[in-house]
């Protein structure tokens, strides 16, 4: 945990230029766009209204232990900006060094910055369409209360498996340039196998314990239970993403930390 530390340390003494990034960033993403910033809303509506429409509509999709004629739909926009926020932060990360390699020729700076950078702008995008999604809870009448602050442990879980992960991803990908594209395959495989379009319940129950072994799992249930019960999530089931996201911070750390000399080299 020194990297994530050290990362930290240097995230506060290069604050302006971190901040600076993510604004320059931000900007450059919608210039001369006539709708700016209503893009990043239109592709997740888009996929949760298709979602919504084909299983709650067309397959009558049930949803266990709700009443709400809105309970499918808020477990389906749990799941999926919750995961949007993980497919960003990992996709955007295994191309970072790539994409940056003329930053990282031309600047001095702690190089092990730009996937912060990278997590804070997915974060931004994430909390314009997630505030929204939160005003849609309490115009339906679906606020879950009090309960509602838990989802700051789960999102600390989250993006220290997304930071993690992405981080690995990123510098294999400079090294074995097939690291990217078989892993964007793989996310693709990972998504349907966590229940984000689906309850947990349709699974056979042979094939339900094996649920545990995804660590995406145990973050999307904990915000579906949150969100859509209202109800504390289980802590017990964070333990293994916890694990899993201190397990790939350290790898991805020693990682970066043995090969941080030769990115350049490699680029």
């Amino acid at each position: 945990m020194n990297f994530i530390v050290k990362t930290l340390q240097q995230a506060w003494q290069y604050r302006g230029f971190v901040l600076g990034s993510v604004k320059r960033e931000f900007q450059a993403k919608y210039h001369q766009s006539l709708l700016g910033v209503v893009w990043t809303l239109i592709q997740p509506l888009t996929m949760i209204l298709v979602y919504t429409l084909v299983f709650s509509q067309v397959m009558k999709t049930k949803l266990p232990g709700t009443t709400s004629g809105f309970g499918y739909s808020i477990y389906l926009c749990a799941g999926l900006l919750t995961w949007g926020l993980f497919a960003e932060m990992v996709n955007r990360s295994q191309t970072l060094f790539i994409d940056n390699a003329n930053l990282l020729k031309k600047l001095n700076f702690p190089s092990a910055l730009l996937p912060l950078i990278s997590m804070c702008h997915a974060l931004v995008n994430f909390g314009i369409i997630f505030g929204l999604f939160l005003i849609f809870l309490v115009v339906s009448g679906q606020w879950p209360g009090w309960v509602i602050a838990a989802l700051l442990p789960v999102l600390a879980v989250q993006l220290m498996m997304s930071f993690g992960l992405g981080l690995i991803l990123g510098v294999l990908n400079v090294f074995f340039r097939d690291v990217g594209q078989f892993f964007s395959v793989f996310l693709q495989l990972w998504f349907w196998l966590t229940p984000i379009v689906y309850p947990s319940s349709v699974l056979p129950s042979s094939l339900q314990p094996y649920l545990a072994i995804n660590p995406m799992y145990g973050v999307v249930s904990a915000y579906q239970e949150i969100l859509v019960h209202g109800q504390w999530p289980q802590f017990a089931n964070l333990v293994w993403p916890l694990t899993f996201g201190v397990s790939v911070c350290v790898l991805g750390g020693l990682l970066f930390s043995r090969r941080a000399g030769e990115l350049v080299d490699e680029l």
